[in-house]
């Protein structure tokens, strides 16, 4: 009932439709989220919802194609602020750095270029695809099919999902990664007052502290000061093991840039190689568009020195 009509425009009912279903929606996820977790979710969560999904639903509904891509970046900003609720801040930033600037860039040069150019009778026209929806029924069912699916996923729960005990068992430690980075490690315990400026966390193979993220516990040693420097070594007998502080925990932005560089390099490589092609594209599209519109105006020139020498005869 949302989607655009030609005639009789029904919207505003199914706005209204729209939004007492995601309310209600959101109320049956307050409830059962009270009897699993014992508490509810964060305030923020409703608010960004709330705007998320009006948002998306001018987005497909709006008759403008440059207001439907300006609600398009509101979606993706109420996103990026679900994600950062998630502590996800990786995913909320690359959202909007993505499709926030360089997709909304390539639509919006599709929208220009697919847009007809008005003219001195029709200043204000819209195209045949933008007053009226195509394959309403078809996209309801789709709607309905993917809402439910995912109504089912979210009440289940993602711990109650097949395969799910697998995938926690395989999964390491969410503070493996504290493993790999001594520095953070050694400056924050030096802040906390745990260790001297002499000591150092052992070394393992490969340089991996003697950190356990489990029983949030490390070995740490002196080291041999050398020329004021000490890193000349551990001194024997000297370890220690020390309790980890609670605060000390692996961020997701370290994890996802460890799994990029150093397992996946090359899809960073060849996303930049896809963004490259896109920009391209979209600039030998813009320059064809426009030698098309100048070959356009150049007739209309000359259509209205005819009619003008015409009307002088």
């Amino acid at each position: 009932m949302a989607l655009p009509r030609k005639r009789v425009n029904p919207q505003i009912i199914g706005g209204l439709v729209a939004a007492i279903a995601g309310g209600l929606v959101l109320i049956g996820l307050g409830i059962r989220a009270r009897e699993v977790e014992g508490g509810l979710p964060n305030l923020y969560f409703y608010v960004f919802a709330a705007i998320a999904l009006g948002a998306s639903l001018r987005v497909i509904t709006h008759q403008r194609p440059v207001y439907a891509a300006l609600y398009f970046i509101l979606t993706i900003l109420s996103s990026a602020g679900l994600y950062l609720i998630l502590a996800a801040e990786f995913m909320a930033f690359a959202l909007i750095i993505i499709y926030a600037g360089a997709i909304l860039i390539t639509y919006l040069f599709v929208i220009m270029m697919a847009t007809q150019s008005p003219s001195e009778e029709e200043v204000d026209v819209l195209a045949e695809y933008d007053l009226q929806a195509r394959e309403p029924l078809a996209a309801v069912f789709a709607g309905f099919l993917i809402l439910g699916a995912l109504s089912v996923m979210i009440f289940t729960g993602a711990s109650k999902l097949p395969g799910s005990e697998e995938i926690r068992a395989q999964a390491p430690h969410p503070d493996h990664m504290l493993q790999l980075l001594p520095r953070r490690v050694e400056r924050v315990l030096q802040d906390e007052g745990l260790i001297s400026g002499r000591e150092r966390i052992v070394r393992e193979a490969r340089g991996v502290l003697s950190l356990d993220p489990e029983a949030r516990t490390a070995i740490v040693a002196r080291t041999v000061d050398v020329d004021g420097d000490p890193a000349g070594g551990f001194i024997p007998g000297s370890e220690r093991e020390i309790a980890l502080p609670d605060h000390l925990r692996a961020r997701n932005v370290e994890s996802l840039a460890y799994d990029f560089l150093n397992r996946h390099p090359m899809t960073i490589e060849i996303a930049g190689v896809i963004l490259l092609m896109a920009m391209l594209g979209a600039v030998v599209l813009s320059r064809r568009q426009v030698d098309i519109d100048d070959e356009r105006k150049r007739q209309q020139a000359e259509r209205r020195l005819r009619d003008a020498e015409e009307a002088r005869l």
